[in-house]
């Protein structure tokens, strides 16, 4: 029953808090060995979903599946199969790395020597062998996030939740993370990503579904998200800055768009419907004098797809983070409220 082509599979999926519509029928689907963002702006529901997939939560209506197993039904199933880490790091800061791990061993009812082989193990994956002995107090950002992926791990899941896992994180440490994200989707593991980085969607997820005010507004690759945008961004820096006002102004004249000026770069960019308009423009910058030192046209980002979409951009979700309890390979069985 586990063999399944689709780790994850809701239909239907509704969840309310009083008033207010969490999940208003949600469907989402994650490929086997595959990555799945979930983005969506602040309030969107995203950790809701998380939550009721990790059996946190009791959806109000609709079914929600993991390896085949219904998450009411087979809690227990789902459990021992999934893993969870969220955005804020949540092993215990006064243990070493080493303790943290055989903790959570402990918990999961693994065996004293296994659990000290397993967290061995881990630390050894996420190069934190050096730090094993130290309290996780004295770790760096980049090494607690790595420290709690590991211990998201020591049950060994093969469906893992990552509710904005690299928030907070500089650009190395966050390297560091999509490294281990991407090692551990080629060994098989099946990871759902929620993130307010639309970068990190587009360089982790197979497949991605825009949720917004409760429901599924888009899905697809990010290749077939940006190619439905139907739209591209020209981007135009003049060689002079000087001329960096009447660049913006003669494009928003000819496209009818107010474009975005990136005052720092020098450059200014606008959507444009396809390159039909390429010439005249650079015939107007011609006859204005306006030397250019780059002109190019894109495919509109991940970014800007989700602002056609939801008419703003991404901000960090403001509902409890499921990583503050742990569940679903980390703690011992508990009954879902």
């Amino acid at each position: 029953m586990e063999d399944v082509t689709n780790a994850i599979e809701t239909h239907g999926l509704v969840k309310r808090f009083g008033k207010t519509t969490a999940l208003a029928g949600v469907d989402l689907t994650a490929r086997t060995g595959s990555v799945l963002g979930l983005l969506g702006p602040n309030g969107a529901g995203k950790t809701t979903a998380v939550r009721i997939l990790a059996t946190l939560l009791r959806p109000d209506a609709g079914s929600a599946a993991v390896c085949g197993h219904d998450v009411v039904r087979d809690a227990h199933r789902v459990r021992q199969l999934t893993g969870l880490t969220g955005q804020y790091a949540s092993v215990d800061e006064g243990l070493s790395g080493t303790n943290n791990l055989i903790m959570i061993g402990r918990l999961l009812g693994v065996g004293r020597r296994a659990a000290r082989a397993r967290a061995a193990e881990l630390l050894g994956r996420f190069e934190l062998t050096d730090a094993a002995g130290r309290p996780a107090k004295t770790y760096s950002g980049g090494m607690r996030r790595r420290l709690d992926l590991a211990a998201s791990l020591v049950g060994r899941p093969r469906v893992l939740y990552l509710d904005e896992p690299t928030t907070g994180l500089d650009p190395h440490s966050r390297n560091e993370v999509w490294a281990m994200i991407r090692g551990l989707v080629a060994d098989g593991t099946t990871v759902l990503l929620t993130t307010q980085y639309l970068e990190e969607a587009d360089q982790l997820a197979h497949d991605i579904a825009v949720i917004d005010r409760g429901s599924v507004i888009a899905t697809g690759t990010p290749d077939e998200l940006k190619a439905s945008a139907g739209r591209q961004v020209l981007e135009v820096t003049p060689a002079s800055r000087a001329d960096l006002a009447a660049t913006a102004e003669l494009l928003e004249r000819l496209i009818g768009t107010a474009p975005a000026v990136a005052v720092e770069s020098g450059e200014v960019s606008v959507q444009v419907e396809g390159g039909k308009a390429l010439r005249e423009i650079l015939r107007a910058l011609d006859d204005q004098s306006i030397e250019l030192a780059e002109f190019a046209l894109r495919r509109a980002s991940l970014d800007e797809v989700f602002l056609a979409l939801t008419g703003h951009r991404p901000e960090a979700e403001a509902q409890p983070s499921a990583g503050r309890a742990r569940a679903a390979g980390n703690v011992p069985e508990r009954s879902p409220r």
